[in-house]
């Protein structure tokens, strides 16, 4: 059985790629059902429904924030196919895995074969395909939350500028690869994609399928260098920055001195620490 797990239809653009991927699964007379969620985390209660099924094909219709609700949710990963049809805000883990968009995406699902793709497991139960982390980014998504009848574009640069104004770093100790490095950061993220925000590279080094996590971590500056390191991130080049360093690895932590929001893959939740490895066995449809 395909299983859809999707956010209700909101527009007319979301209506029409809905009713395109009915009629071609339809037309394909290929069993199938479409599960939609009504609130946040309830992704992650249908996928595990789901993937109850022996062999079950579960397609997230959404975005990263989405995705990384099934993804967390099914029992087993290695025990279940999943697939992706990009249709959120920035879709970033789509561009890393080469998904197209629209009925591309689903005829890769019904023609394509899966690749065994990695994920982050984390040590409280959460997983990420794409990149999670804390730090600016957290701060700017949390005031973006707050502006919820703003526009997208204009609520996150609203959203940006108070967090120049006001972030002042994050104290996060980063232990990997036998080593320690304590310090106030402007950001730190556990990477298996390269780029998030709707398409800032901050490691353009991930790859998906390496077996490896990345680590990117920056010192935070004084406040007058914190727009630059900015646009350095947004332009893929922060690691130019000397204050800014990479890891290559299969397992992290990342403490703080308090409980801290998060995001995994552009979702905030509430962290203790990132106690994390990279995965194997997950078979996904993807370029």
């Amino acid at each position: 059985m395909l299983y859809l797990i999707a956010k209700p239809a909101d527009g007319r653009k979301k209506k029409k790629l809905y009713a395109e991927i009915e009629d071609r699964l339809r037309a394909e007379k290929v069993p199938h059902e479409w599960r939609l969620t009504t609130r946040k985390g309830e992704g992650a209660e249908l996928a595990a429904a789901c993937s109850a099924e022996a062999d079950a094909v579960i397609v997230t219709v959404g975005g990263d924030g989405s995705l990384n609700d099934v993804l967390s949710g099914i029992r087993d990963p290695s025990s279940c196919t999943l697939g992706l049809i990009p249709a959120g805000t920035g879709n970033d883990f789509a561009e890393a895995a080469k998904i197209p968009q629209g009925l591309g995406a689903l005829e890769l699902i019904l023609r394509g074969a899966p690749k065994e793709t990695d994920y982050i497991q984390f040590s409280d139960g959460r997983r990420s395909l794409n990149i999670a982390g804390l730090g600016i980014d957290v701060d700017i998504l949390a005031r973006c939350e707050k502006r919820k009848h703003f526009h997208a574009r204009s609520k996150y640069f609203l959203s940006l500028l108070s967090s120049l104004c006001h972030y002042r770093g994050m104290r996060i100790t980063v232990r990997a690869n036998g080593e320690e490095v304590a310090d106030n950061m402007l950001i730190a993220a556990v990477c298996n994609g390269s780029r998030f925000g709707g398409g800032i590279p901050i490691c353009p080094p991930a790859v998906i399928d390496d077996g490896k996590l990345e680590i990117i971590y920056a010192g935070c500056p004084k406040r007058i260098k914190i727009p630059f390191a900015l646009i350095k991130l947004m332009k893929g080049k922060i690691l130019d920055l000397p204050f800014a360093h990479r890891i290559t690895c299969e397992e992290a932590e990342l403490l703080t001195e308090a409980p801290f929001t998060a995001q995994y893959d552009g979702e905030l939740y509430e962290a203790e620490a990132f106690r994390v490895h990279i995965a194997r066995g997950l078979k996904m449809f993807r370029g």
